[in-house]
């Protein structure tokens, strides 16, 4: 797991379990580098190594230094997952599978869909959206220069995407699907403006958890999806990538709800 910081991050304790339960003696380890440092790192690596996760600063960073990038990525425009093999770097996405699989998970809908915020994270939401068969989705933005890269994804996908100032987000709370890709606190302020009868909301935070918006959410009678089930079934993908196989979900997550439970 490759990033800056890193020590907070759970996915070694995802991919170790998978290991663990499939049988394989493999090692999966933080390693905190930051873009300058990531060329380096990467020209380091030695036949042993089969692939890499990536988390902020990199997801962009990356996209220089591969071989390959697969659709997804490409219409993303992040990479948080490396595949290593055949002398090549081969990059893609997994953000986009685990959004898609967290959704149909906490029963989403096919209706309007929301989203909340304009990075990396909220580019991967629209494609999930386009995928899930979304053909508009209407995106608040605290930053509009950062809306020009969401629009190009939303482009590239076929979405049709709007774009609203982050004053109005209040009234994306109607949507049937709302993804909030904002840093917790962010969407604090929203928590007193949810609907009587909301549709489902993903919220990528995960700590602390559940977020004022998401315990609203949840209070009022909506489907909520947290940034562990995200985190949980993009790396399920990941692992099937890397080895092959497929992990089992349940003793994942059990194994992720520990420990997150822990801290």
């Amino acid at each position: 797991m490759l990033g800056h910081p890193i020590d907070h991050s759970l996915s070694p304790v995802l991919h170790r379990a998978a290991y663990s339960a499939l049988g394989l003696d493999w090692s999966y380890d933080r390693i905190d580098v930051t873009g300058d440092g990531l060329p380096a790192l990467l020209d380091s690596l030695d036949e042993s190594w089969v692939g890499l996760s990536l988390t902020r600063p990199l997801k962009h960073d990356v996209l220089a230094l591969l071989d390959e990038i697969d659709p997804v990525a490409h219409a993303t425009g992040a990479v948080n997952t490396v595949l290593l093999g055949d002398g090549l770097r081969r990059g893609t996405n997994t953000d986009v599978h685990g959004l898609v699989v967290s959704l149909a998970e906490h029963g989403a809908g096919h209706g309007d869909a929301v989203v909340l915020g304009s990075g990396a994270t909220a580019r991967s939401a629209v494609a999930a959206l386009a995928s899930r068969g979304s053909t508009r989705v209407t995106a608040y933005v605290r930053r509009p220069a950062a809306a020009l890269d969401l629009a190009r994804t939303a482009e590239t996908v076929g979405v049709t995407l709007e774009i609203r100032p982050w004053s109005q987000s209040p009234d994306g709370l109607w949507a049937d699907v709302v993804v909030s890709t904002v840093p917790r606190g962010v969407a604090d302020e929203l928590a007193e403006q949810v609907p009587g009868a909301p549709g489902t909301l993903l919220d990528v935070v995960y700590d602390p958890w559940p977020t004022t918006l998401a315990a609203a959410w949840s209070a009022a009678g909506g489907g909520v999806a947290s940034g562990l089930d995200l985190l949980l079934h993009q790396a399920v993908r990941q692992v099937r990538l890397m080895t092959g196989l497929d992990a089992p979900v349940e003793i994942l997550r059990a194994a992720l709800l520990e420990a997150a439970a822990a801290r």
